[in-house]
């Protein structure tokens, strides 16, 4: 046997791990890592009485929900969305018509509300606010108001007998001067009548709570089980975070359109 059988015969025994070695260390090559990009979230809200047909909501001319005004507000849940400086429109669905636009700053891991309101008896504009979602204190919900009504008065406050103990919550249309302010009223911008408070906490329980307007105050509405009728009461449930929004214009005629008061959950 001649060595050059040998030496042939030891390559060919060789190569097959050779090759096996090759293909292993290419496949288990790690991935490039995807690059995790920072993100707020959005929850928006069609609460423009003057465009009562459905609407688009599109982050960066991308769709994200359509909504249709109703007298339940009608919002979307939060909607996760790049940081930075970011462009929401609202479309009229049915024709792409841009109602209104505006170009926002989304921060990391925050979270945010998108209002579309009516600005006047045909226009529509944007609000957008932050959403402190903290959990309230053991036995306590977090409330604010958001105020979106045109030809109404403001600032105004969210205010309630029975949280202050002076009546029976049954009864609370009874006493209007005694109502108590829930701090902080809202604080719109100059020129402007819409505006948000802060959440505030208050005790969990069923209450009718009122928007009030001056001092001694007097109620402007009553927020009732929050589905817009103003009668009833609701339960703020421990632990829940509740927007009030008041929202309408009474330049409308159709009652549906006018100013009146629903609430929303953030959590």
């Amino acid at each position: 046997m001649t060595t050059a059988f040998v030496l042939r015969r030891a390559f060919q025994a060789v190569l097959p791990a050779t090759l096996l070695l090759a293909a292993c260390g290419k496949d288990d090559k790690p991935a490039d890592p995807v690059p995790v990009v920072d993100q707020g979230r959005i929850k928006v809200h069609h609460a423009a009485a003057s465009a009562n047909v459905p609407v688009k909501f599109l982050f960066d001319d991308v769709e994200k929900a359509t909504l249709s005004y109703e007298l339940n507000s009608s919002y979307s849940g939060y909607q996760a969305v790049n940081t930075g400086s970011r462009s929401i429109k609202v479309n009229v669905a049915a024709s792409g018509t841009t109602a209104t636009s505006q170009n926002v700053t989304v921060e990391k891991d925050r979270n945010y509300s998108y209002f579309a309101y009516a600005n006047s008896g045909s226009g529509v504009a944007g609000l957008f606010i932050p959403d402190d979602l903290t959990p309230p204190a053991s036995g306590k919900a977090k409330i604010r108001l958001v105020h979106l009504a045109q030809g109404t008065s403001n600032p105004l406050k969210l205010s309630s007998e029975s949280i202050a103990g002076l009546i029976d919550v049954n009864n609370i249309n009874v006493v209007v001067a005694n109502y108590t302010p829930i701090p902080p009223a809202t604080t719109p911008p100059a020129g402007s009548t819409v505006g948000a408070s802060s959440f505030v906490e208050i005790p969990a329980g069923p209450y009718n709570i009122a928007i009030t307007y001056g001092s001694p105050s007097v109620a402007v509405t009553h927020v009732g089980d929050g589905s817009g009728s103003g009668t009833g009461t609701k339960n703020y449930e421990a632990g829940k975070i509740y927007t009030v929004v008041f929202r309408g214009s009474s330049a409308l005629l159709d009652p549906a359109l006018q100013p009146k008061a629903v609430v929303i959950s953030n959590n």
